[in-house]
C-alpha cells in the first residue's frame, strides 16, 4: 500500500491547525534528511537522536513563523536543524561529555532517504555548486560543516564582516538559482 502523499501547502496546513496527522507525516518524510545534517555536525548518534527530537518541538511549536516568501519549508527546516546542532555543538554539556567519551560512535553515511528528500538535498547541493568559489566554500562550511562566521573567518584569515557579507549574497543567490529550478521543473511538467 503507497503511503499518502502531501503537498507543502497541505502539510503546512495540518501542522498549523495542530493535526498529528501533520506531524507524523513530517517525521516520515523528513527526519532521514534533518538527521543527515545534524549528524554531520555533531557526529555522535545519541546527541544527534536528541537534538533530532528537539528539531522536531521547534518546528511543531514554531511552525506560524514560517514565511515562505522567505525561503522553501525544507530549506527553514534545515536552518533550524543546524542552528540546533551549533547550540548543542557550543554547550558546556556537550563539550563536557565528549571529553568522557573514548571512541566517537559513527552512523553509515549511507542512510535511507525517501527519493523526495534526496531530490531536496541534491537540489540544494547542486545550487551551491553553481555559486562562485568564494560563496561555495562559504556555504558549504556554514551549512554543511557546521562551522560559525567566527569560525569561517578564522579558518580562511578574512575579516568577520566580508564573511558575513559573502553569505547573505551566497544565500541570495541561492534563493534565485532555486527559484529558476523551480520554474524550470514547472514548465518541463506543464508541457
Amino acid at each position: 500500500m503507497k503511503k499518502a502523499t502531501l503537498s507543502q501547502d497541505q502539510l503546512l496546513s495540518l501542522l498549523i491547525s495542530r493535526d498529528e496527522k501533520g506531524f507524523n507525516y513530517l517525521y516520515d518524510n523528513y527526519s532521514g534528511a534533518l538527521y543527515g545534517v545534524i549528524f554531520r555536525i555533531l557526529t555522535y548518534k545519541e546527541e544527534t537522536n536528541e537534538v533530532l527530537q528537539d528539531v522536531f518541538v521547534k518546528i511543531w511549536n514554531s511552525i506560524t513563523q514560517f514565511d515562505a516568501n522567505k525561503g522553501s519549508f525544507y530549506t527553514w527546516m534545515l536552518n533550524i536543524a543546524r542552528n540546533s546542532a551549533i547550540d548543542r555543538l557550543k554547550s558546556k554539556s556537550f563539550r563536557n561529555d565528549q571529553k568522557n567519551q573514548s571512541i566517537p560512535d559513527f552512523v553509515n553515511d549511507s542512510m535511507n532517504l525517501s527519493t523526495e528528500q534526496k531530490h531536496e538535498f541534491n537540489e540544494v547541493q547542486n545550487a551551491v555548486n553553481t555559486l562562485r568559489e568564494d560563496y561555495k566554500i562559504i556555504i558549504n562550511k556554514a551549512y554543511f560543516g557546521g562551522f560559525t562566521q567566527e569560525e569561517i573567518s578564522e579558518e580562511l584569515g578574512i575579516p568577520l564582516g566580508t564573511v558575513k557579507t559573502r553569505t547573505r549574497a551566497a544565500l541570495l543567490e541561492l534563493k534565485n538559482i532555486l527559484k529558476e529550478f523551480q520554474i524550470i521543473l514547472l514548465l518541463f511538467f506543464i508541457k
